[in-house]
């Protein structure tokens, strides 16, 4: 039965079920914009950053190399010091001008990262400049070439975004832009709840509860038996003070019966509000006393 007791504390996630007591996973951000609205964002994984990395140092050295190549066939009267110097020049269109280019140009990719589907972003969710592409690329000469890579990994490994030094320093991190499709929830009413459903008040459910409970109903299917009862009575004995009256039914049929009638009650209202819009648009969009035509 479910229990009619007041609100209790916010229980533990189950595994693999990151995010459901209302905190982001290990994995996971929550950024609020300038409008109040929270976007969960989901950084990149080490393992993509890695290849992303890779892809790119690649991309840099190949570049190198055909500089190098096309300097050996055409500089042949030149000196010691001019090749010495535009060597230098080189090392540095490749290792920190191309880098820092392609990041300006591309909002934040590059070869690799689009192979990854990633982009570097500032830790507030905001759009990259100069100075935070400038810093990355520097910063990369030591921890990617200067050490291989071994730097910017033991760092990566650190940092619960994989960061490296050049994201610590310059304020951004990798954030995955190519995320599956999400899949509509397909839910239906419980039968013995058609009656309830009638003089059900959900309208006080708070939004962020309201999110967990479509949240875990969406993930039910995937968890243990033991987790998916803890989850669902902690999360029922949350609900129960904002929703009345109670019906007499287990606390997952309960959740899924919540999250049904909040989703109908929801469309409902935004199919009114576009219906009152579409009457008052004649009279919005008229000009008043048929001007210019009086």
């Amino acid at each position: 039965m479910l229990p009619s007791g007041g609100q209790s504390r916010v229980g533990r996630p189950a595994p693999g079920v990151p995010g459901t007591s209302g905190t982001p996973g290990p994995g996971e951000r929550e950024l609020v914009t300038g409008e109040a609205v929270t976007l969960d964002v989901k950084p990149a994984s080490y393992i993509l950053r890695a290849a992303g990395t890779i892809i790119d140092w690649l991309f840099s050295m190949l570049v190198m190399l055909g500089c190098f190549l096309l300097l050996l066939a055409t500089g042949g009267g030149l000196d010691d010091a001019l090749l010495r110097a535009l060597g230098v020049l080189i090392l540095v269109f490749g290792m920190v001008v191309l880098p820092t280019t392609m990041e300006l140009l591309t909002h934040g990719r590059s070869l690799g990262r689009l192979a990854v589907g990633a982009r570097i972003v500032r830790d507030d969710g905001g759009a990259t400049g100069f100075r935070h592409a400038f810093i990355r690329a520097l910063v990369g000469v030591l921890e990617i070439y200067m050490t291989i890579g071994g730097l910017a990994a033991i760092t990566g490994l650190l940092n619960s975004r994989s960061k490296r030094l050049g994201d610590l320093l310059a304020g951004t991190y990798s954030q995955m832009e190519r995320v599956p499709r999400p899949q509509p929830l397909q839910l239906s009413l419980p039968p013995q709840l058609y009656g309830w459903a009638q003089t059900a008040d959900v309208g006080r459910l708070p939004d962020r509860l309201s999110r967990r409970i479509a949240q875990f109903v969406r993930q039910a299917p995937q968890l243990t038996i033991a987790a998916r009862i803890g989850l669902s009575t902690e999360l029922a004995r949350e609900a129960a003070p904002y929703v009345s009256p109670l019906p007499p039914v287990d606390a997952e049929t309960f959740l899924v019966a919540v999250a049904v009638l909040r989703r109908h009650r929801e469309a409902a209202g935004l199919a009114l509000e576009a219906e009152r819009l579409q009457r008052l648009e004649p009279v919005l969009d008229a000009l008043p006393h048929s001007f210019p035509d009086r």
